[in-house]
């Protein structure tokens, strides 16, 4: 684990060279989660067309193709992975890259882009249970006497899964990519074996045949059958939320070399194997394999499964740290764990709430059959916002032009709009399930943000100015001036930070030499060194200082600042850090609603105080508590 100094500037993953071993860690992690959808989402697909005819077969493979191309290859991998915040993805860098050039629309902008994140999580659950639990029960091909350990099996496995996150997605992504290779090879050579069996199939590649199959059917069963193609998507948005771990180069070159044809390769090797052997689409994944070879397959998809979920996870852990630094949540554990790139972290309350919530689906749904109705909605919704963000980056901050954003967008959004649709007949199957995390984690942040906000507006109300005050320490009466340092954090430099306000109330004291300290967080995922600081001097022994840190930096402020002395003016470990702690109460005017005050309450007593976030050590901390009217 880097240093606390190191930790200040880690580079970014995309500022070096793309190397085998940065591809075998993209396969290990960012490519688990789409790798596996062969696994389930062929035969959702058969299952909702009504069968396996060659109409229903050849309309299927036809749309699974064109949706990956269009959606994954074509949306994320060229156009979408375009739209890094330096190096970082995923829906918390795209909009802090949309929001400071959207004008009137920076509200609407911001609750989407929240919406979006919000989704993802719902996505970062599914994601894991469905994954095992359909790799395990292939076991019931070998022997059905093992059914009812399916479950407890799949719960052991994802125990496991999230008990080794704290070593990091790059430990973890090194560690998985040599499987991961081995299981994309796998799926296209016994796609491979079986489209040589049946090579008509390669027909399916044209679009016409879904054109003709959703022609054909009508747009009730179209719809159907769209929403499980839809499951051969999902891993997509990871793609995207991964960038920041092995960066862009690294995922396009694994992509179009490897993992899309090997995907093309086992889908059509399924629709071979099930137009040769109607019966096979019971479970045409599995029975892909020889008799004699299905027991290695079973462990090799178990181990893949375990891998795929990775990806949402390092995902999720990204995007926490990210909506931490934008104040979107409040304060939690984030520990890094890469020394080469700032994006590879480990948020442990968040690792263990997913880990419960996943836990619940396996023991509620009890299958993957039941998870597939559960499961695309959310991503879809994630999409949809993904494209709507993109879309506002394009125009107004490449400076697009309109004629070839709006367009590009248009058809984007469309083919949005088409999965969402197509996923709503799964909400009251087990999509509401999804929906609902999402909606209580967008208004855990909208209530946070109201809330910090409406303290800080209150606490300022009766702040006094700084100017006012450091002039009234030349006058007659004034505080106590003691030797020393003191560095008081604040939010508003033109204002007295409440901490100082309260130590000179109550001791009646100022230190010689007071800095106060503003800790702020850039739109973009990291900051040069030069510019990590700035400082100005003002009267009677004041001294200003700005620290600036990345979205996807740790803000460690005793290391910035020891790599900065001359803008401290002293020794940082001999200055002493005067923090103020407000704990909210109700007010006979309230400006949050009851329900609102007391869930701000609950995130703020929660929250990972103020010193062990900016890792200030405690022994040169003093905190000062003031009670806040919401």
């Amino acid at each position: 684990m880097a240093s606390s100094t190191e930790a200040v500037s880690t580079p970014a993953i995309a500022d070096h060279p793309v190397r085998a071993a940065l591809l075998l860690g993209a396969l290990g992690v960012v490519f688990g989660d789409i790798g596996t959808s062969p696994i389930y989402a062929f035969r959702e697909a058969l299952r909702a067309a009504g069968g396996p005819s060659e109409t229903a077969v050849f309309g299927v493979l036809s749309l699974v193709f064109w949706a990956i191309v269009l959606v994954v290859a074509i949306k994320y991998v060229v156009f979408v992975m375009k739209a890094d915040n330096r190096g970082e993805g995923g829906t918390m860098a795209l909009l802090s890259l949309a929001l400071p050039v959207a004008g009137r629309l920076q509200t609407a902008l911001l609750i989407v882009g929240l919406a979006g994140a919000s989704l993802f999580f719902g996505d970062a659950m599914i994601t894991p249970a469905i994954s095992v639990l359909s790799a395990i029960e292939g076991l019931r091909i070998l022997s059905p006497v093992v059914t009812p350990y399916v479950v407890p099996m799949a719960a052991v496995v994802l125990v496991c899964l999230f008990s080794i996150q704290s070593r990091g997605s790059g430990a973890v992504g090194f560690l998985f990519g040599p499987i991961m290779a081995v299981w994309f090879v796998t799926l296209a050579v016994v796609g491979l074996i079986h489209l040589a069996q049946y090579p008509r199939v390669l027909l399916a590649l044209s679009p016409t045949y879904a054109l003709a199959y959703a022609s054909h059917v009508g747009p009730g069963i179209t719809f159907a059958v769209l929403g499980s193609v839809f499951l051969a998507l999902t891993g997509g948005e990871a793609l995207y939320a991964d960038m920041g771990h092995f960066g862009r180069s690294a995922i396009r070159i694994s992509w179009f070399a490897f993992v899309a044809p090997a995907l093309v390769l086992v889908y059509l090797g399924q629709g071979a194997l099930v137009l040769a052997d109607p019966a096979a689409a019971e479970n045409p994944f599995f029975l892909l394999f020889p008799s004699w070879l299905l027991a290695p397959a079973i462990l090799l998809t178990t181990a893949a499964t375990v891998i795929a979920s990775q990806a949402v996870l390092s995902g999720a852990f990204a995007l926490v740290q990210q909506a931490i630094q934008l104040v979107a949540i409040p304060r939690l554990e984030v520990r890094q764990t890469s020394e080469e790139s700032a994006g590879q972290v480990y948020v442990p309350q968040v690792n263990w709430l997913l880990a419960a919530l996943v836990l619940a689906l396996v023991f509620g749904f009890r299958s993957s059959d039941a998870l597939a109705n559960a499961y695309g909605i959310a991503v879809a919704g994630d999409m949809m916002v993904t494209t709507l963000l993109v879309t506002v980056v394009a125009y107004a901050l490449w400076r697009w032009p309109a004629a070839l954003v709006f367009p590009v967008a248009g058809l984007f959004f469309l083919l949005d709009l088409t999965f969402v649709s197509a996923n709503v007949h799964k909400i009251p199957a087990g999509g509401w399930f999804p929906l609902l995390v999402g909606f209580i984690a967008l208004t855990l942040m909208l209530v946070w943000r109201k809330g910090r906000r409406v303290a800080f507006e209150q606490r300022d109300q009766n702040a006094i100015d700084l100017a006012t005050f450091i002039s009234s320490l030349d006058r007659p009466g004034a505080p106590e001036r003691i030797n020393g340092t003191a560095v008081y954090l604040t939010k508003e430099t033109h204002l007295v930070p409440a901490a100082l306000e309260l130590n000179v109330r109550h001791n009646g004291i100022v230190h010689r030499h007071v800095v106060l300290l503003k800790v702020t967080t850039e739109h973009s995922p990291r900051v040069d060194e030069g510019s990590r600081v700035r400082a100005s001097s003002l009267p009677s022994g004041f001294r200003l200082l700005w620290l600036v840190f990345g979205f996807a930096e740790k803000p460690d402020v005793p290391a910035a600042l020891r790599l900065h002395p001359e803008a401290l003016g002293c020794d940082p470990d001999e200055a002493s850090f005067f923090l103020g702690r407000e704990t909210p109460v109700p007010s006979l005017r309230p400006h949050l609603s009851g329900w609102q005050q007391r869930l701000y309450a609950f995130m703020t007593r929660n929250a990972v105080a103020a010193p062990d976030y900016f890792l200030i050590p405690s022994a040169r901390v003093v905190e000062l508590g003031t009670r806040v009217e919401m």
